[in-house]
């Protein structure tokens, strides 16, 4: 009787057990379904992965294409600032060169006076003397000189060269001191024969130094454009 009730007894412990580990785990289904949802969850993981490597990846390309771009135009920022550098050492020579040889004053500063004194005279000389000679003398020579010292100073503004007005004033200036020079000669009068001979040697010795210096200086904006960039 014993024996019976005790192997009673451990077949119903048996039971109990395998019913409380039943309870325990979980039905077939439900583990079917949370590894079905496991694996979803890594495949979807593995997505958003890759799509975030993508989009970094695109979003890497274009921030490289302004320093590819920006690498690309410094060669032509270089180019253009040695071509700037070119020209500026190119003006600075002719600068240097002009301010070797030229002259201390302009022509014109002299000339234009010169001419308006000549034409002046021979307008005054014939109001007081009628004579058709003094008038055309200081007129064609007046004029001529007052014409040949503004377009030398026109031309002197553009920053090109006005020797070739200073030679035809020299010229005009050794013909009138040529012309008074004979006729004070002739009359012995300071007045007004000698006293443009006077001058027209003056102004015939002012254009040889101007043409031996080299013409004139330079204008000062050339200068200043030239000395900026230095």
């Amino acid at each position: 009787m014993t024996s019976a009730i005790s192997h009673l007894s451990s077949m119903s412990s048996i039971n109990r057990k395998i019913q409380l580990q039943k309870r325990s785990l979980p039905p077939a289904t439900i583990r079917s379904k949370f590894s079905v949802s496991m694996r979803l969850e890594e495949s979807g993981m593995e997505r958003t992965h890759s799509e975030t490597m993508t989009t970094l990846s695109y979003t890497a390309d274009p921030s490289l294409s302004p320093i590819e771009d920006t690498m690309k135009s410094y060669p032509n920022k270089e180019e253009q600032v040695g071509g700037k550098l070119r020209v500026d050492d190119q003006l600075q020579e002719q600068v240097a060169t002009q301010q070797k040889g030229a002259a201390k004053i302009h022509d014109f500063c002299f000339g234009i006076p010169f001419g308006g004194l000549v034409l002046s005279g021979g307008l005054v000389g014939f109001v007081l003397s009628r004579n058709v000679t003094t008038l055309s003398t200081g007129v064609l020579f007046g004029g001529a000189l007052l014409a040949l010292s503004t377009t030398s100073l026109k031309v002197w503004r553009k920053g090109k060269s006005s020797l070739p007005f200073i030679l035809g004033q020299a010229a005009l200036a050794a013909a009138l001191l040529g012309k008074h020079y004979q006729t004070y000669s002739l009359t012995k009068k300071f007045l007004p024969t000698g006293f443009y001979a006077i001058v027209s040697a003056a102004m015939l010795c002012f254009y040889s130094y101007v043409m031996i210096s080299g013409g004139n200086p330079p204008p000062k904006k050339l200068k200043s454009s030239t000395a900026a960039p230095s």
